[in-house]
């Protein structure tokens, strides 16, 4: 009788991880609706396609298949919210990856900021995959902000760096930012706690993977900071009356399994503010 429950139980646990892994490859596409006004339909709007927390490692797409997910959508910007790796020899793993967004022909182009998992490289390495990002034409963001125009409407892209690690610099960020529509890219989430004094018409982040792993909260992401304990671990939400969106991220980290969450790729089309006196041509 032992013998059978011990079986049972075998049987049972290795049943739940084959499921728990194929959980992984249930990927799901997020499209949101930011700012909208119904009451002006002319109103320019910029699709962002976000991908974050990719982990190399254990990621959860093909790049053929990536591709086969987005090349029949409507993208204006490439937004990548950190964690590509943390292994040195995982590095030309990204390449692929990069050819397939440079093929989707974002027209404002792709920018990206880094997370915890990419700063466990050392510095060479590190340099090493920042230079790769930049040759397959991604703006890296480290505390600072560039801009584009749409119909002739400023928006600033502001790059925070990874707040978990003690990088971020909102100051610097946001330094000789010109009235417009301000999109935040980040890692981690729990910036927002910090930024009352700072603007932003959307914030864009990962970090918790979505919990990975509920059972059926994730307890386990306690020590991740306030947000985690808040229960705000992806989705969209408000901070101060400002919104910001938490990708459950493509990869996995530790076992490579997903329990309660899944990998995510999001699509947001965010309606612009209007900022007058911008001086900037439209496109």
């Amino acid at each position: 009788m032992k013998f059978v429950l011990i079986a049972f139980m075998v049987i049972l646990i290795l049943t739940l991880i084959k499921k728990a892994y194929k959980n992984t490859k249930d990927i799901k596409l997020n499209e949101m609706k930011i700012n909208q006004d119904p009451s002006n339909a002319y109103n320019p709007t910029l699709s962002i396609l976000q991908l974050s927390d990719l982990h190399l490692e254990n990621i959860s797409i093909t790049p053929e298949e990536l591709y086969e997910k987005l090349k029949d959508k409507k993208i204006d910007l490439i937004a990548l919210t950190g964690d590509f790796l943390d292994r040195k020899r995982t590095i030309p793993k990204l390449v692929p990856y990069l050819e397939v967004l440079n093929k989707l022909d974002a027209k404002h182009g792709i920018f990206a900021v880094l997370g915890n998992h990419d700063y466990v490289l050392k510095k060479v390495h590190l340099e090493t995959l920042i230079g790769l990002l930049e040759k397959y034409n991604c703006k890296v963001l480290r505390n600072e902000n560039e801009t584009i125009s749409i119909k002739g409407q400023r928006v600033n892209i502001i790059g925070i760096d990874d707040f978990s690690t003690k990088r971020s610099q909102l100051d610097s960020s946001y330094k000789e930012i010109q009235p417009g529509t301000n999109l935040v890219l980040t890692h981690d989430p729990n910036i927002v706690l910090h930024m009352q004094n700072y603007h932003f018409d959307y914030l864009l982040s990962g970090h918790f993977h979505g919990g990975q792993i509920c059972y059926p909260r994730a307890y386990h992401l306690a020590k991740m900071g306030k947000l985690a304990r808040m229960n705000k671990i992806k989705g969209f939400h408000m901070q101060d009356g400002k919104p910001y969106y938490i990708s459950e991220g493509l990869g996995q980290t530790g076992v490579n399994i997903r329990v309660g969450s899944r990998p995510e790729i999001t699509i947001h089309e965010l309606a612009l503010t209007t900022a007058k006196n911008q001086g900037l041509e439209a496109i």
